[in-house]
């Protein structure tokens, strides 16, 4: 059976307790803490928290490998196509320029330009683990009742809540689909070449558009039935209150957020931190 993606898996962890609330507050804080510095130092930091997360979490390989792999052919291509086109923007950004070789004629690699280019890489590698961590531990039903008790309209968060259940049915009605069209003579299995398995794909995209497109009619005649919406408010199955493993999560992540702008304001001055001088 395929591992769904983004889907919540229920399971009594430190990370799980935690209100989808906190989750959220948290997940913008480092975030944040990782976007606004070129430090590597912080980032990196923040990157071995985030790894630390996943396993309190118990996240599992096989329920985020396939992100992982689109993500890493993105960052290989992020990483060339920055150096074909910018490749000396790093000596720019830093103020400095130490030559290690070249080739291709113009094609200068210098250790500013690889310290960007890594930078760059570990910010994206830093934040990844905290969204996996969002999506695989957030119930989407308390998220949204958690957001509505801070006055956010619950049009809005119900319409938030049914957009993370909705990611895991999607893959559920691909998978339908794929093995319908394999039924039928088309091939779409990792026996199938690489071309034949991306035409035999979008051959299953339209009849998706059309599933989707039942599914949001079936759920939005349901709720009219039901009367949705008219009241200014609501009650929610699911609620739960902050505790103190919510504010101590909200703490730690202001504080390493504070450590940030402190290392970027106070300690280096500028955004790019620069070990070569």
């Amino acid at each position: 059976m395929k591992v769904k993606l983004f889907s919540y898996n229920q399971l009594d962890t430190f990370v799980h307790r935690l209100s989808g609330v906190t989750k959220l507050i948290c997940f913008l804080l480092l975030t944040s803490a990782v976007m606004f510095t070129y430090d590597l130092r912080v980032i990196v930091c923040v990157f071995l928290f985030s790894l630390v997360m996943v396993k309190v979490a118990q996240i599992s390989l096989k329920q985020v490998k396939p992100m992982l792999i689109y993500v890493s052919i993105f960052l290989l291509l992020n990483f060339i196509l920055t150096f074909i086109f910018a490749p000396g923007h790093g000596p720019e950004l830093y103020g400095s320029r130490h030559e290690l070789f070249s080739f291709f004629g113009n094609y200068i690699v210098t250790k500013e330009q690889l310290l960007y280019q890594f930078t760059k890489i570990m910010k994206y590698l830093s934040a990844i683990p905290l969204g996996f961590i969002f999506f695989l531990t957030t119930n989407p039903s308390e998220f949204a009742s958690s957001l509505n008790n801070i006055k956010v309209p619950y049009k809005a968060c119900t319409s938030l809540s049914l957009t993370l259940r909705y990611f895991p049915d999607i893959q559920k009605d691909f998978n339908d689909v794929s093995f319908a069209q394999q039924a039928r003579g088309l091939d779409n299995s990792e026996k199938a070449p690489m071309k034949d398995r991306i035409i035999n794909t979008t051959k299953i995209i339209i009849p998706l558009i059309f599933s989707t497109l039942d599914r949001v009619e079936l759920i939005t005649n349901a709720m009219d039935l039901r009367g949705y919406a008219k009241k200014p408010k609501r009650t929610w199955y699911s609620f739960r209150a902050l505790n103190k493993e919510d504010y101590l999560s909200i703490a730690v992540s202001a504080v390493i957020f504070a450590i940030s702008l402190f290392m970027r304001f106070v300690v280096v001055k500028s955004m790019y931190y620069n070990p070569f001088i």
